[in-house]
């Protein structure tokens, strides 16, 4: 199988709710909306020719400069039988970052999605134990979100040789 004929397939399954094909580092990467992304990871999951039945990771990035896009939820499966791996995402609006659980599919998102949860503030719809996982629970903001200034560089109130600079 090559990431023509998982693309193809794709295509034919989901139309155009599946889109932004490339191939990043050999790679297939592509998206689909946001309330797709339970089905195309139950396509890939249970069919027989695609089979990829294992989520290495998952992860969230934050975009600030993507206006009611600015949370992605990035899957990564592989096919362990064929050394195949992909890569998607669904892109969320931060005020409202739902995404549904893939807890149902594969049981590693259980933690994963909690991890996005914790950093970056992802709802994962119908998840079993949404809650932080490496925070405190009275944290009131997500600290992988881009939304804080960077450290001014012209300081002088302490010595940068203390930090290695």
């Amino acid at each position: 199988m090559t990431n023509e004929i998982i693309q193809q397939k794709l295509t034919e399954k989901f139309g155009d709710l599946v889109y932004n094909f490339s191939e990043p580092y050999g790679m297939l990467t592509f998206e689909t909306v946001t309330e797709n992304n339970l089905k195309v990871l139950t396509y890939l999951h249970d069919d027989a020719e695609m089979g990829f039945t294992f989520l290495t990771d998952l992860t969230a990035v934050h975009y600030p400069e993507n206006k009611e896009k600015e949370i992605a939820v990035v899957y990564m499966l592989q096919n362990i039988n064929l050394g195949l791996r992909i890569r998607f995402k669904v892109f969320a609006d931060i005020s409202k970052p739902d995404v549904y659980t893939a807890s149902g599919i594969f049981s590693t998102a259980n933690w994963l999605e909690r991890e996005a949860y914790d950093f970056f503030g992802v709802n994962f719809v119908g998840h079993p134990n949404l809650i932080r996982i490496m925070n405190v629970e009275e944290m009131d903001y997500f600290p992988l979100r881009k939304e804080y200034k960077l450290e001014e560089q012209t300081r002088t109130d302490k010595d940068d040789e203390m930090f290695g600079r």
